[in-house]
Formats: structure tokens, sequence, C-alpha cells
């Protein structure tokens, strides 16, 4: 039967439309913000219980007619306070803890208490806050997750729930979950294998998620698998809160896995995005190989940092000239991250030139912990490592390799802090105009390099870019800012584009078209103050524009089932953007 002009019209009304074509139960969308909403849990949120709903307590900002409305009188005290004074007492309150640990505990607690001012405080105040709920100080809540530990903020999957996962999955009270991050703990950060604990990088993503891509808070999942943990550490700390046992590997492993993405695709469908977090090396590859065939699977640390990383390589090449071909590259670290990095940099070279890929490794050179990788080490070597193992005599160490390779970039994903000696810096420095240094590894104590020893030791030169902030530096009366590589700027828009045109797989290409969006984004202005990514303050913007870039990409390779395709793709994806404004009630 055919549709007439109007029905399809309704049809794509955003209004209809939001959260890619999902109801918006809960009037999280922009699109729906003048709609009145109901607030329900299982039946009408009203009185005492409507006060401790996170996702619809509004504390002091309920007004008279919504406290008689829904038996509030007498439990708030008299006054009626607006959303932004809400968000300046808290800001003014955080900003008194002296610890960042401190911020995000508060920070957590509000989550539990009150959902939306979260959301407002994170997106209104998101460069300062952002190293709170996430990277550097996530992984200090990590390692003390279960001393901290208040309420679970997402679903614990160990081995005593093997056979019984998709039981598991249905305790969860949402049922339209569109992403879910999911971890096994054993490598978080730079900092090792933290088992259970691992929790809070799925929870702290997940919020990203919904504060610069505009994911509904409803929609994301967080998960950890437990499996044991090799952390003695941990196994003997009596607040640790997982399995204490040794990790559990081969087909035990395996199954518990399969398992677990059979019955995520039975209970949320062929369309959820699972975006698998701080895997160690060896499951992390695997799991990427096996199941991108066959679901809607995202690997942040080896395709997310590749994009970013990527995105700031062609924007920096605006500053020191040339084309990716032009360039040679060194990585220190051949891991998830360095060895993601290079395959996407060498692809888009070979997109760029129509040469083979493999011509285009050639340019790129890694440094792992036991020396340059060369093809005389080919038979020892880990499987992702072995594209990377060109002709060339051994060196030991990255100083030797820096002074033989010459790189004009160089790259650090090795999770080992002060790698990136003065010797290095100045050696980059003695043979390029404008070296490039991208010291990756997170949290901060972890960085290759600081800020000010690359602004230094290169004289003011380099191009420098981190994966966790530092202050801008200031070198011979010149302030330097010194540009975050941080994966937030991609996941967040990258999820989102999947998310809003229904992509059933995740390709390569929809990567490409990520760090294209973004090096778009950075403006002269930017680049006159040597930054090689936009500021995080118009985030939001720029992940609609990387939604629709991604989005664009996927209808062009027939990857998204959201159709007919919409018109102007970032308009739509500005109107599926959760916004944290307080709904009024009926």
């Amino acid at each position: 039967m055919e549709s007439t002009h109007e029905e399809v019209e309704a049809l794509m009304d955003p209004k209809n439309t939001v959260g890619g074509g999902v109801e918006d139960t809960y009037g999280e969308d922009r699109a729906t913000e003048d709609q009145l909403v109901t607030p329900w849990t299982v039946s009408v949120a009203s009185g005492y219980w409507l006060l401790r709903d996170p996702r619809h307590n509004k504390g002091l900002a309920f007004t008279e007619k919504e406290r008689d409305a829904h038996y509030l009188r007498g439990l708030l005290p008299p006054v009626v306070a607006s959303q932004e004074l809400q968000e300046k007492k808290l800001m003014h309150n955080l900003r008194q803890y002296k610890l960042p640990l401190q911020r995000y505990m508060a920070m957590m607690d509000l989550q539990e208490r009150n959902e939306r001012l979260f959301y407002k405080l994170l997106i209104d105040n998101v460069e300062e806050l952002l190293p709170v709920v996430y990277t550097p100080t996530v992984g200090e809540a990590c390692q003390k997750y279960g001393s901290i530990f208040r309420h679970p903020q997402g679903l614990y999957i160990s081995l005593k729930e093997k056979g019984k996962i998709l039981e598991v999955l249905r305790n969860w009270p949402e049922r339209s979950i569109q992403v879910i991050v999911v971890t096994d703990g054993e490598r978080i950060l730079g900092l090792g294998d933290l088992g259970c604990q691992g929790m809070g990088i799925p929870v702290g993503k997940l919020s990203l998620y919904t504060a610069l891509g505009g994911l509904r808070p409803s929609a994301c999942l967080p998960i950890t698998i437990d499996v044991g943990t090799n952390n003695e550490q941990l196994l003997n700390d009596e607040f640790y809160i997982g399995l204490r046992q040794r990790r559990a590997t081969g087909q035990e492993y395996a199954d518990l896995l399969h398992e677990f993405m059979r019955a995520v695709k039975q209970n949320y469908g062929e369309k959820i995005l699972i975006q698998f977090e701080d895997f160690a090396n060896h499951n992390a590859f695997d799991l990427l190989a096996k199941y991108s065939k066959t679901h809607l699977v995202f690997n942040d640390d080896i395709q997310g940092t590749a994009s970013v990383v990527l995105a700031g390589v062609v924007a920096a090449l605006k500053l020191v000239g040339g084309t990716l071909a032009e360039h040679t590259y060194l990585f220190l670290g051949a891991g998830e991250a360095g060895t993601g990095i290079a395959e996407l940099i060498a692809l888009e070279m070979s997109r760029q030139t129509n040469a083979p890929i493999e011509e285009c490794r050639k340019k790129i050179w890694l440094v792992d912990s036991k020396g340059l990788i060369v093809s005389s080490r080919k038979e020892s070597l880990q499987h992702f490592k072995k594209p990377w193992a060109h002709e060339h005599e051994p060196i030991k160490n990255l100083l030797g390799a820096v002074q033989v390779i010459k790189p004009t970039i160089l790259i650090g994903t090795s999770g080992v802090g002060r790698t990136f000696t003065k010797d290095v810096v100045e050696a980059m420095a003695s043979f390029n105009e404008k070296p490039i240094i991208l010291a990756l590894s997170n949290p901060t104590s972890q960085s290759e390099c600081t800020a000010e020893e690359a602004y230094t030791w290169s004289k003011g030169r380099a191009i420098f870019a981190s994966g966790s902030p530092f202050d801008p530096v200031e070198y011979e009366g010149k302030t330097f800012v010194p540009g975050q590589a941080n994966n937030a700027y991609i996941f967040p828009g990258f999820g989102l584009g999947l998310v809003i045109s229904g992509a059933i797989r995740v390709h390569d290409d929809l990567l490409l078209a990520a760090s294209e969006a973004l090096a778009q984004q950075v403006t002269q202005e930017n680049f006159d103050k040597g930054l090689i990514y936009p500021p995080f303050t118009n985030i939001r913007k720029i992940s609609a524009k990387i939604a629709s870039n991604v989005a664009a990409k996927a209808y062009e390779l027939g990857l998204a089932s959201r159709l007919p395709r919409p018109e102007n793709l970032v308009k739509y994806a500005e109107s599926c953007m959760y916004t944290p404004l307080y709904r009024s009630y009926r």
C-alpha cells in the first residue's frame, strides 16, 4: 500500500523519530523538550518515592503546582530553586574538595540522586569535570572501587552466572538499550588488572556517551564480566568486590563471552552497540575479529583511539605541511592502541594515494618492550604485530630507533610514563622544524612525557598532544596550550551516528568518516595556539557533526537500517540528543 506524502512527513517528524526511531518514554531527547512528561517508574512516582528516583527527582526545583500534584508538600523546604541555582551551588561545593577522588564520589552520588542535574553539570562544565568523571580520576576510583562502592551502577556478570546470562540481562529494568560498554577489567587504563573493580570504566564511558554524544541515560548499560583477577593485592583485599580466584582463560573464558554475546543479541536485537573496553591485548583483538562479522561491535582502545589520533595527525599536517604519505611515523608501544592507530593511518594513506596498504605500512615503525619491530623478529611476534615487522637491523631502544628512523611524528602508546626522555625529544627536534609528539598513555602519571617537557626540550617547536589533560605551558614568553587526544572526541559522536542510522555493523570507513569530521572542526584560531584538536567546550556540536558523517557513510555503504534516510543528518542528530533540562510534570 502506498504511503501518502503527509504520512511520510509525519513519520519523519523529529517528534516521532527521536533516538533512532525508539519511543522517548522518559522525555530525554531535545526533540521532546516542550512536551509534558509523566514521571513513571512501575507506577506513577509520587511523594517520598519521587524524591528517591534519580531519573525524575528535581530536588528543590519542583514547582508549587508539582508539589501539590505529586504529594510533595512538607517533604521539601518551602523554597523553589531553579536548575541553574542548583548547578551553581553544586559547582561551588565541588570546588571546595581538595582531592579529585572526593569530587568523583560527589559526582557519582549526584548521579544516583538527580540524573538530570548530574548531566547538566557535566555538559556545562565539561572541561573542568571531564578529568573528574573520567581519566585520570577514574583510574584511582577503579583502584579503590571496593572501598568506595556504594550503589551498583550496572550489571555484574561473573562465572557464577554461566548458563544464566540471558536471565541476568533481563534483571536490568530498562528494555530499550542502545549501547553497552563492557569490560573484563584485565587492562584498566595503564593500571593493569583491576578485576571486578574495572566497573568504573564502563560507568564513566557511558556518562560521556550521554553528556558528550547525547545518548539517553536510559538506553545505556554498563557491564563488567568477572572471570577472576591475577592481581594478588586485590585477591588479599578484604574489601574486594569480585570473585576471589585467578582469571579463567582459554575455553572457559571464550564460552562465557560467547554466551554473553549471544544473550545480548537475543535480548536487545541486531542494532545494539557493544563497546569492548579495557580488555587485555590478546583478548581484545580476538573478540573484535570474532564478533565484528555478527554483531555491532566497537573497541574504543583499538578503533576509537585510532580515529582520534588520525584526526590529530591530519590536523597537525596543516601546521607542518605535507601529506600523510610524506611523513614517517614511529610508535612506542605496539599493543591495542599502537597497532590500531598505525593501521588506520595506513588505511587512510592507502585511500589518499591508491597505493596498496602493505606499501603504506612501510612508512610506520613500531617499538615494543624488546626494541624496534623488525622482520628478523617475525617468528616470535604476536599476530597483530607481524604486519609492522619491516626489513631493518635490530635496534634495542627508542632513542636508537629515533636517531636511525628519523621520524617526523612520534606517538607514545606504551602505558609507561617518562619514556620520551630529554634525549629523545631533543633528537626529534634536531631533524624536524616542528616535531609532532603525541604522548597518549593514560592516566597522567603514565604519560610518556609532560607538556612542559615536550615544549621545553624542543625549545617551543613541538606540536604536542597527550591522552590526559595538561595545563598550558609558559615558555620564553609564549603560552602553549597542549591538545588532548582524548577518545571522548570520537566515541560519543560515533555511537550516536550508529544509533541514529540504525547501523548493523561497524566498518573501517565509518572510523575514517569520524576522523575526517573531527579534523574539520579545528579552526585557524585553534591552529594559532598550536592546538590540533578543537576545545571541548563545543563537544556536543562536534559530536553532532561526527554522528552525521558516520551516519552518512553507513547509509552510503548500505549498513543503515533506519529508513527513510533523514534529509538533514546534522539537524536530525541534534534533535535525537539527550537534554538534561528539567521537564514539567503533569
